[in-house]
């Protein structure tokens, strides 16, 4: 951050970034609010997966904004934080699906898809926002990632409403939210192999 006090362009650019985070936080905290109450009224597993991974990414980007203004190592160690809450989202969506599967219950394939285009319209307005802060430590790339996750996963709900409506079975939808809880468990891994490698990096055994 001292780096910073003598460079006007870099002050302005982490300014911006802050801006962005404050907007996605508001964003996923509203999209989270709406996809738990129509996943659970349509009863759609991956309606319910996709408001998790909201709030998931709301404290993501809460997380962002309290560590921005701190050193590396502080960043890295959110950033793992932020890995474990992503394995614990995909564990929790597995789980749904699992349970899902046993019941007899038919997902309403209109409200998956209301809720999901809306949702998908959401992702890509804050995706463009984050599109130029994509590259960085493994803070921001867990950011970045998070965001490019939800705006696929808001595809393949609308994939699994289609599927839904034409196959009158709910297989569709447990498919989708399994594939959304191995995306999260992809993006937790390599957010931890950045974020460990960068304390490493900095560990005061790696210095001269």
């Amino acid at each position: 951050m001292a780096s910073h006090c003598c460079n006007p362009q870099a002050v302005a650019r982490t300014q911006r970034y802050r801006t962005i985070l404050w907007i996605a936080l508001a964003v996923n905290l509203g999209m989270f609010a709406v996809e738990i109450a129509a996943g659970a009224r349509a009863g759609s597993t991956s309606l319910l997966a996709d408001s998790l991974d909201f709030l998931g990414d709301a404290g993501n980007y809460a997380i962002s904004l309290w560590v921005l203004g701190l050193g590396i190592i502080a960043r890295a160690r959110a950033s793992l934080f932020k890995a474990l809450c992503m394995l614990a989202f995909a564990l929790g969506v597995l789980s749904m699906a699992l349970w899902q599967a046993f019941t007899d219950q038919l997902p309403d394939a209109q409200t998956m898809g209301a809720v999901g285009l809306l949702a998908l319209l959401a992702n890509l307005g804050v995706a463009a926002l984050l599109y130029a802060y994509r590259e960085g430590d493994s803070n921001m790339r867990s950011v970045w990632l998070c965001t490019r996750n939800d705006a696929l996963g808001n595809i393949a709900v609308l994939l699994a409403a289609l599927g839904v409506f034409g196959t009158g079975s709910a297989w569709p939808d447990l498919l989708v939210a399994s594939g959304m809880a191995s995306l999260a468990l992809t993006s937790a891994y390599q957010i931890m192999l950045q974020a460990r490698r960068e304390l490493l990096a900095t560990s005061p055994t790696q210095q001269p």
